[in-house]
């Protein structure tokens, strides 16, 4: 009987029993010999300059090594390169101890090296900084009016510009029936992985570098590495096989592998660095963002006019930018549009992207005066987007390579009983609770990167697959393994993949929802050239009953290749390679998205959420009692790691909307609940009732694979549908995340 297919199947991730029993090392855990430790000193103060570095007492202690600041650190290519980032916005990326200036609060000034971590750190609190304080500028909402248009840089290719203007906006938005309007304020919010940051480096002699490091890009960090410290990429090596999530905060090379990396190679040591709780909130964040909205429709519900500002936080080095406000005219017909985004510079460091960046910011707006507009019209939330409905992306006027949003609406609303809701908001109760319903639609655009990937048979007739690219617990693993095995008909046991390290194909960050479709394409690539390089090596073997054949006479199944008119005529791959001189046969393919025929389509997943809330109608306290998220994202390798990706994504969207935020204390412009024990984000005992649904969706445009990203679209839609339910059971519409209680008494 021949091998089932793996692609579609429902398989528990390959490495399951390594993480669940501890022998999974990350980065922070690896057995070095003669290992040093680093531990890292902060600035505490958000703007200035350092007066007086003096490290005389930490060094004083027996085994601590030395102390690195701007005043000592060695010579580095680092400060003549503008970029070293293939994820860096535009700008000037920040260089750690590059002189004695503080542009933000808990940037790092130097680097305690000690022969314990412990040791380390305690040294760290001997170092005594004397600081020029200077004003700073930490609040965005009280500093718009100096918000200004981002700069033009690389990353305008993945996060494009507001569209243009069309119409008339403000004279369609005058005369309209029905008007709905909404000014959303989201505030800060840290990414807190459950892995710290941390980076191991060995010194490995004659400036070679074995790095082990929390990242999303092992070839990212190694070409930093090469740039900042004049290294030969290939003396560079980066291996980061497993990471305890990461969601966007390892897309940048962090400050932790600039300090090890540093260390280890002046020291001649191994060196490791971590980051602790508090310092996690030092780097990287989605940005505090300002919306207005003006949406308008006629008295039929159709859309008319749509208005969407956003007003973002930055750093002064960088224009860090998200894609905001583009997504309304891409879910919804209007005849007149205006759509602006603008970026306020501020005294913190850069942001950094955050699962769904500026997707789930920006849709929460959308959804939102959606559902307001549809109360003001009298139509069913649901059927006032069926009403608005797009066959195409009307931003573009180009069809999507395929959509099934409606079948998303369908099978979403039957599923979770959306026809019992009463339409009246404070309508349905259960004992002392208000309860309400709201939906929402998500949207998160498909992309693909360019990758390589190589593709062996060994003497065992075993596939061999390799890519550069991490698994950030996303399932990558388990996911492209099972790619790998039907692009040659075999059985996953058979199959070998191996990933996390820089020395093998290249492939792009692991980020925006693209991995399977860029690196899951390479790797079908690889296995197609590999097929026919096998065939064309049977057919010249001895009596080969394939020596007539064309390749699409046969098929590959079972580790065998096969006649499909005569299903016994076969060779196994093994003979193959027993023929080839027990050589290895192999194929390493580089695999470019087909730019031309993509270019006349938008590509997209599609989603709608539902959602059930009660709330406690004397003490305002908020309980998302069920939701459902309904996905269309063409083909599903993998159905159980992809409904934990969107579960995830649901957890997320609970904590977003009523949990998560970093508070900052604008008078002295640092975050004040630095920890996990104030940076509230949700426990077991938050989450309830959680379904996922795939509708079914075929996109032979897409991709190779047909299949579209699912790790941001399961956070597009549910936040605003959770505020839309809470409008629905209280009848207050709240715009700001995350919905405190006491918004509600």
């Amino acid at each position: 009987m021949s091998t089932q297919p793996a692609i579609g199947q429902s398989i528990s991730r390959l490495e399951g029993f390594e993480k669940v029993t501890g022998s999974a090392k990350y980065a922070g855990e690896y057995n070095v010999p003669d290992l040093l430790y680093g531990y890292v000193v902060n600035s505490t103060i958000t703007k200035g300059e350092i007066l007086n570095f003096n490290a005389d007492a930490a060094l004083a202690l027996p085994g601590v090594i030395k102390v690195f600041y701007y005043g000592n650190r060695p010579s580095l290519a680092w400060f003549n390169m503008q970029y070293a980032d293939m994820d860096a916005p535009p700008g000037t990326p920040f260089r750690p101890l590059q002189d004695a200036e503080i542009k933000y609060n808990g940037q790092p000034i130097a680097l305690v090296v000690a022969e314990s971590f412990e040791l380390a750190k305690y040294a760290a609190t001997l170092v005594k900084v004397d600081y020029k304080e200077e004003t700073f500028t930490t609040d965005l909402i009280a500093n718009q009016a100096s918000a200004r248009s981002p700069k033009v840089g690389l990353a305008t290719a993945l996060k494009p510009p507001p569209p243009k203007p069309v119409g008339d906006f403000e004279a369609a938005y005058d005369t309209a029936f029905a008007k709905a309007s909404g000014k959303f304020i989201h505030g800060t919010e840290h990414h807190n992985p459950l892995e710290l940051f941390a980076t191991t480096t060995i010194y490995e002699g004659k400036g070679k570098v074995t790095i082990y490091d929390k990242t999303q890009g092992t070839v990212n960090c190694q070409l930093y590495v090469g740039n900042v410290f004049g290294l030969h990429f290939k003396d560079v090596r980066v291996i980061s096989p497993y990471v305890g999530g990461a969601f966007g905060s390892g897309l940048r090379p962090q400050y932790q592998l600039f300090l090890s990396v540093m260390a280890a190679l002046e020291l001649k040591r191994a060196v490791r660095v971590t980051l602790d709780r508090t310092q996690m909130f030092s780097f990287g964040h989605r940005p505090p963002t300002t919306q207005f909205t003006r949406f308008a429709a006629a008295a039929d519900g159709s859309l008319r006019a749509i208005n969407h500002t956003a007003i973002a936080e930055t750093s002064r080095f960088e224009d860090y930018t998200e894609v905001v406000v583009n997504w309304a005219h891409m879910l919804y017909p209007a005849k007149n549009t205006l759509m602006e985004y603008k970026l306020v510079p501020l005294d913190v460091f850069s942001p950094l992207d955050m699962r769904a960046p500026g997707g789930s910011t920006g849709l929460h707006a959308v959804e939102s005066t959606m559902d307001a507009l549809s109360y003001q019209l009298g139509i069913d939330p649901l059927e006032f987007r069926l009403i608005n409905y797009a066959e195409k992306d009307e931003s573009t006027g180009r069809p999507y390579s395929s959509k099934e949003l409606r079948k998303c609406y369908e099978e979403g609303a039957a599923r979770f009983g959306w026809s019992e809701r009463l339409p009246q908001p404070r309508s349905m109760k259960r004992g002392n609770k208000l309860v309400g319903y709201g939906m929402a639609t998500g949207i998160w655009e498909a992309m693909q990167l360019p990758a390589r990937a190589k593709a062996l048979i060994n003497a065992e007739g075993k596939l061999e697959v390799s890519s550069a690219v991490t698994d950030i617990g996303t399932g990558t693993l388990t996911v492209m393994t099972q790619i790998a095995a039907d692009t040659l008909g075999l059985a996953m046991d058979d199959v070998t993949f191996s990933y996390g390290d820089s020395k093998m194909a290249f492939a792009p960050i692991q980020g925006g929802s693209f991995t399977v479709a860029t690196v899951g394409s390479a790797i079908k690539a690889a296995g197609l050239a590999l097929a026919k390089k096998l065939f064309r090596k049977a057919k010249q073997m001895q009596n080969s009953p394939l020596g007539k054949a064309k390749f699409e006479d046969v098929e590959f199944r079972d580790g065998l290749i096969a006649l499909k008119a005569q299903p016994k005529a076969v060779i196994a791959l093994k003979d193959i390679v027993s023929a080839n001189k027990g050589r290895a046969i192999q194929s390493t393919n580089f695999n470019l998205p087909k730019v031309m025929k993509l270019k006349n389509y938008s590509r997209a997943a599609h989603s709608a959420a539902f959602v059930e809330v009660e709330v406690d109608e004397e003490l305002g306290v908020i309980n998302v009692t069920r939701a459902v998220t309904a996905v269309a994202a063409g083909k599903i390798i993998n159905p159980k790691t992809a409904r934990s990706q969107i579960l995830g994504g649901m957890v997320w969207s609970i904590s977003k909307a009523l949990r998560e935020e970093t508070i900052t204390d604008h008078n002295f412009g640092k975050y004040m609940n630095q920890n996990l024990g104030e940076y509230h984000i949700p426990v077991h005992a938050d989450i309830h009732e959680l379904d996922v649904i795939f509708v079914e969706e075929k996109d032979d445009i897409v991709n190779e694979l047909g299949s579209k990203g699912i790790g941001e679209i399961g956070l597009a839609a549910m936040p605003a549908a959770i505020a839309n339910a809470i409008f629905h059971a209280t009848g207050k519409r709240i715009n700001r995340f995350p919905i405190h209680l006491d918004d509600l008494m």
